[in-house]
Order: structure tokens, then sequence, then C-alpha cells
């Protein structure tokens, strides 16, 4: 590290205080991940900035490891933050450090010194471009009301009537409805009928729901893509430009570059946490984010921090990932190319042109992605012809 920025971070970077971590416990911050030893304590000279804490316990016998679980952080200027390991729960305790034990710490923290390891600062210019636009504010927004991201998030029963889906299927005797009431028993077989594959399934599945406080609090994406009391025309033309959805997430939020803020946030609590909710979420904003018309000049500010995120998002994904994405074409490429397309049709300028510009060259040359003909339509995206017979016939 270069001696100056040493220093700086020597006076001005943040200190996270570990105490009672078992030895080669999973530990890291932001990309970095690292096995500890017994004599870790902590990180010390952390860059003032969001960063992501993250943890997995490892089994003293098989040395099978955890999932991953973790907290976002704003370490502000010489901030001195301090947690301690709860051997029983194999997690960070969940009890209050009082001002005077943190005193103790900081009083002896020419002791500790030699037990903290330093920032790795050759990954803080990349995080700052993945974190560009997570306020600490937008984090604790989106993280769980625990505070603890979790790769696998812990599940309770609960009854019928919580499911968000499923069907419950009919507890009466179609053949003895009938018999008192001839029809009542063909209405019955009628809804049993109707019950799809699907449905029927997730009925027989345990009847399970997050922890209280567990999960992610996204912004919900709504399911209506279109306003109330929209005509056919107005739901085709909606659904074909999802501007009207997009408004109605950003309205959910402070600023309108929340929205790749959380977008942001979702990504990396997959690349770093390991969270697949979080992965769900990030394609279905990728998603809409690409399914935009009217919303790309309207809010030009945000699709260029989305282009800007998403090629270094797209960089950082993992290889099997990635691999996915370049050999099956997937749905990262396809909504780019429905982007690059509207951008094309809609004459986009200036500086959001120009960046798209260049995303499309980065992608063409490092993934071999076609991005040609951008004014045609794709095979499977053209419109089908049906012919219907006559009720007649």
């Amino acid at each position: 590290m270069d001696q100056d920025i040493a220093k700086k971070l020597f006076l001005e970077g943040g200190t996270f205080i570990f105490l009672g971590v078992p030895q080669e416990t999973q530990f890291g911050i932001d990309m970095q991940c690292w096995n500890t030893d017994e004599d870790f304590r902590g990180i010390k000279m952390i860059p003032p900035g969001l960063h992501y804490v993250h943890y997995s316990p490892v089994s003293k016998g098989t040395g099978d490891v955890s999932p991953r679980s973790g907290f976002m952080h704003y370490f502000k200027k010489k901030e001195f933050l301090v947690k301690i390991w709860d051997k029983n729960l194999e997690d960070i305790s969940k009890d209050e450090i009082t001002e005077e034990s943190i005193q103790r710490l900081k009083d002896n923290l020419l002791n500790l010194d030699k037990h903290l390891a330093p920032y790795p600062y050759e990954i803080w210019q990349k995080w700052k471009l993945l974190t560009s636009q997570i306020t600490g504010q937008l984090a604790e927004k989106l993280s769980p009301e625990s505070g603890v991201i979790r790769a696998s998030v812990e599940l309770l029963s609960m009854s019928n009537e919580e499911r968000p889906r499923g069907v419950k299927l009919p507890e009466t005797d179609p053949d003895k409805e009938s018999a008192d009431n001839p029809t009542s028993g063909q209405s019955t077989a009628k809804r049993v009928k109707r019950i799809t594959r699907d449905e029927k399934e997730d009925s027989m599945l345990p009847n399970l729901k997050p922890a209280p406080g567990a999960s992610m609090r996204f912004t919900e994406i709504p399911r209506d893509k279109y306003p109330p009391g929209a005509t056919p025309g107005e739901i085709t033309k909606h659904y074909l430009d999802q501007s009207y959805t997009l408004e109605l997430m950003i309205a959910q939020h402070d600023e309108p570059l929340h929205i790749i803020g959380e977008l942001q946030f979702a990504y990396l609590c997959f690349l770093v946490g390991q969270s697949l909710d979080a992965l769900e979420h990030w394609k279905n904003l990728v998603m809409l984010l690409c399914s935009c018309e009217e919303a790309i000049h309207k809010y030009r500010t945000v699709f260029f921090h989305f282009i800007q995120t998403i090629e270094i998002q797209i960089e950082e994904m993992p290889e099997d990932f990635l691999a996915d994405i370049v050999m099956n074409k997937n749905l990262v490429y396809k909504k780019l190319r429905e982007l690059f397309r509207t951008a094309h049709i809609t004459k986009v300028d200036g500086r959001l042109l120009t960046s798209i510009e260049k995303l499309k060259d980065n992608l063409t040359n490092k993934l071999q992605w076609d991005f040609t003909d951008l004014d045609t339509d794709d095979e499977d995206e053209r419109p089908v012809v049906v012919k219907l017979r006559n009720v007649t016939e």
C-alpha cells in the first residue's frame, strides 16, 4: 500500500473489533475472505464508506462450512465498531456491548493492533464502483429487520391461511355432497378440476414462512403492470413498455437513483452474501429496467448509472454463472439487447448513448455477444399467428 494512503487510513480509517471468533472461521469484508487464526481480533484501516462484513462457522470435526451470514455497515471516519462471537449460537452475540467495555478496548488499541488485519485496499476502488448508489440509510432500509443478511433464511411453520401461495383443497366429500344436493357435487368436481398440477404440488409442500425479521426488505415489484381501469389496449401497452411499473418502484424510494442502489444491494447480497433470493430480485430488476421505453428518456441519469452498474456487475459475476449467460444467451443478454434496441429506435443521445455504445462494444469483445440488427425482432420475439377454429366446426 502506498505510504501516504496508509497514513491517511491509519488516521481516518475505521476499526472493526470481532472478539471470540473461533480459529479457522471463514471471515471476510467486502469481496475478500480468509480463515481466521487464533490471534485474529478484527480489521483496521477500513476506508470510510459502506462495507459488507461476513462470516461462516466451520465445523472442527469435518471442516464443513455453514451458510454465510453478514451485515452491511457504513463506517464513518475513525469509527470503532465492536462485535462479540456467541459460541452457543455460532453467530454474533445479540447482547448489547456497554460503552465502558468499548472504551476499555479503545484504550488497549495499541496492544490490539498486532491482532488486527489491515483492510485489503487493493479491492477498494472496485468495491466503490459496485456500491456507488447504496447509501447507509438505503442499506439499512433493505436489510432484514434483524440486521443480519443470511444465505439460508430460517423458516418456521405457518398455517394454510397464512400461505401467500398454493391452493387449499376442498375438505368436503363430493359424493356425500352430491347426495344431499345433486348440483353441489358437480360444482365441487369442477373446482377440483381447475386446480393445476403446479398448484396441487404446491399445496402438498410444508407450510413454511421466514422467521420474523429474517427476510430481505426489497421493494416489491407490482404484479399489475397497468393502472386501475386500463383498457385492453392500454394493458398491452404497459406490458410492452413497463415504465409505469418502474415509476411505481421509484416512488417507493427517497430519490430515483435509489432504484440503482437497490439493484447494487441485491447483486452484492448474491455475490458476497450467497443469497439466491437476492439473485432472483436482481434478475427481476434487470428485466424491469430493460423493458422501459418512455422512462429511458425521463430518467436518463438512472439509466446512465444502470449501464455503468451492469457493466461492472457482469465483470464480477462468478465464472459458472457467467458461463451460463454466454453459452445460453439467457435473460441478461436478451434483456440488454431489448434495452439497446429501445435506445436505437427511440434515438437516445448524449452521455447515455455514449455509455450504451461503450457497454455494447465491451460485451461484444469480451463475451462475443451479437448486438447487430437491433431494428429487427429476434426469432423468439416475433408475433405468432394463430389460426382460430370456427366454433361451429
